[in-house]
């Protein structure tokens, strides 16, 4: 699993997030903001408190925090390298043999 190991809060509820293998961009979750715990951060100074946690996870101070699989997928398009190779021997061994 991918970590982020560094996250810098950005006007309008966007995020640039750098990731433990170099991989940096950012994410813009002012579409994403609604729920019980994420509406909260519509507020911009709570928005701003954004931090990496022990999982290296994005996280704030009101119990929110997104998980870096999902912040990796949406800044590469794609499934994180770790899990590419799982996914292809998931593939391979569900596959019935003739």
């Amino acid at each position: 699993m991918k970590r982020v190991v560094r996250v810098t809060p950005l006007p309008n509820y966007r995020l640039t997030v750098e990731f433990d293998d170099g991989v940096s961009g950012t994410v813009d979750l002012s579409g994403d903001l609604y729920g019980e715990v994420f509406e909260p951060l519509r507020d911009e100074a709570l928005f701003c408190q954004a931090s990496t946690d022990e999982y290296g996870a994005v996280a704030w101070p009101n119990g929110a925090d997104i998980a870096p699989d999902a912040l990796y997928l949406e800044i590469t398009g794609g499934a994180p390298p770790d899990r590419v190779g799982a996914q292809a021997r998931d593939e391979t061994t569900s596959k019935p043999r003739r």
